[in-house]
């Protein structure tokens, strides 16, 4: 059967993208962050999973005003790379794993989760952008990618319970496939920061350390926080985290911490980083 070995979390900020895009990673501005991820680099090179679900938001790119599902589930062969006002980013397009993602689809639901199924879209900087920190610059991705959308744009974005139990359905699902599969599950966003308003600019590095130290020891009471919770302390765009927190679900009650890593700042932003592998 297929298992899911391990989980990544990280921060998936566009300017990250650019400066590696840009020949810029050895600046002293960014050589730091970049520095940061050379062990997870080695790392996934040792794991060579066979299959990504990668979870992030979209940032008005497949999805605008006009609709913003909750959980999107990418389920087709490829997804192309968006342009999000300058320009494709110049990395390899995403190759999925439909029959895969058909299952998890299957599921899910019928573990009463809803997900909204995309065989076509094109995926933005919230999902290249780990994938250019975890591998570098390669002429193709070295595994194969699900991507999977959750709106934590257009209030109300879902809670960090459901997310942490859809973390447990999409586990119960991947081990249900018939297929020996190294799987690993991202969840990506965050860390603090506000990107407009009075507060724009907020970096709470109290708040980042104590969040990655409850992911990480005690996710379960993780789970309970509330989105007002995650504005005041974490800025408005802190409710990404709750995607660390489908990762999280998806593992071991006590897992392993194999690498952390905090940066500030980069474009106004926290970086945080995590990999967890579980321990059975």
């Amino acid at each position: 059967m297929a298992r899911i070995t391990a989980g990544v979390a990280t921060s998936h900020v566009p300017a990250v993208g650019a400066a590696l895009d840009l020949g810029k990673s050895e600046q002293d501005y960014w050589a730091p962050l970049f520095a940061g991820y050379e062990f997870s680099k080695q790392w996934i090179a040792e794991q060579k999973p066979d299959v990504i679900f990668l979870v992030y938001n979209d940032h008005a790119t497949a999805f605008d005003m006009k609709m913003i599902p909750t959980f999107a589930i990418g389920c087709g062969e490829r997804f192309g790379i968006a342009d999000e006002g300058w320009g494709p980013r110049p990395v390899p397009e995403v190759v999925g794993h439909p029959d895969l993602a058909w299952h998890i689809s299957q599921s899910v639901i019928q573990n009463d989760f809803d997900l909204t199924m995309i065989n076509e879209m094109e995926v933005d900087h919230g999902l290249t952008v780990p994938l250019s920190l975890m591998f570098g610059q390669p002429d193709k991705w070295p595994c194969l990618i699900i991507p999977f959308a959750v709106n934590v744009v257009l209030y109300p974005p879902p809670s960090g319970r459901r997310c942490y139990n859809l973390g447990k359905a999409i586990r119960r699902a991947v081990e249900l496939y018939d297929e020996a599969l190294n799987v690993q599950i991202w969840g990506t966003g965050g860390m603090s920061h506000q990107l407009q308003g009075p507060r724009a600019g907020l970096i709470n590095k109290d708040f980042d350390s104590a969040f990655m130290d409850r992911l990480v020891a005690n996710p379960d009471d993780l789970a309970n926080m509330h989105h007002v919770e995650y504005m005041r302390e974490a800025g408005s765009e802190g409710v990404e985290l709750v995607m660390w927190l489908i990762m999280r679900g998806a593992l071991d009650g006590e897992v392993n911490e194999m690498h952390r890593f905090y940066h500030v700042p980069a474009s106004n932003t926290a970086i945080g980083h995590l990999i967890l592998e579980n321990k059975s």
